[in-house]
């Protein structure tokens, strides 16, 4: 996937704006006048742009998951160890499923095959390969356990994150979504830490325990 640096802002703002409306209500309920009416733009103006609603879609998931991509590559770059890339990461988790509708899987899975295999292809080639990359690392550089099996672990972890978008296990008006992937991540690094890792990690909780309460 290869981000649009070159865009016109128009096709911007509406690539944008649906996202934003996407994100809240789910992909299904929102139709081209709920968007043209979201922008104060005329219908004909986005037609202008996108041929129908499918490419919409399209475009706000590619360009979505590009942005996702450009976030973990700053992560990895960041992060001093495996452990902080870990906690990074989640940290990026929290922060992008607060205020999404958990039914925007359902709808890109059920209705728009182009954009769920779009998600897929981002999912299997570029976040699996991101965490089984963390875990190699860590196991090499003595911070996780030499006997897992990282790329068990990688599908593991991915499946928890996907996890959290099941609001039939999870409903949103029982659970805080920050609070549930925070109780996955907490449990999913301790399984695999050795004493070394623990005590990185110990550091690291104790820091932004800090840092919540100064803020």
């Amino acid at each position: 996937m290869q981000i649009m640096l070159q865009i016109d802002p128009v096709k911007r703002r509406i690539i944008d704006g649906a996202e934003e409306l996407f994100l809240k209500y789910g992909i299904k309920t929102v139709t081209m006048d709920d968007i043209a009416r979201f922008l104060s733009m005329s219908k004909k103006t986005i037609y202008h742009y996108f041929k129908d609603k499918n490419e919409i879609v399209n475009t706000v998931s590619t360009t979505h998951l590009e942005k996702e991509r450009l976030k973990i590559e700053s992560v990895q770059n960041s992060s001093k160890n495996a452990i902080e890339e870990l906690l990074q990461l989640s940290k990026c988790i929290r922060e992008n499923i607060n205020g999404v509708n958990p039914t925007v899987f359902h709808d890109l899975k059920k209705y728009y095959n182009e954009s769920w295999d779009i998600y897929m292809h981002y999912r299997s080639h570029v976040f699996y390969y991101s965490i089984l990359s963390t875990l190699k690392n860590g196991i090499k550089n003595g911070y996780f356990r030499e006997e897992i099996d990282p790329e068990i672990l990688a599908i593991l972890r991915m499946e928890e994150i996907q996890m959290l978008f099941n609001s039939e296990a999870f409903p949103r008006n029982k659970y805080d979504f920050k609070v549930v992937q925070q109780q996955f991540a907490d449990h999913f690094i301790h399984g695999i830490l050795t004493t070394k890792g623990k005590k990185i990690y110990s550091r690291y909780l104790t820091k932004m325990k800090n840092n919540e309460t100064s803020n």
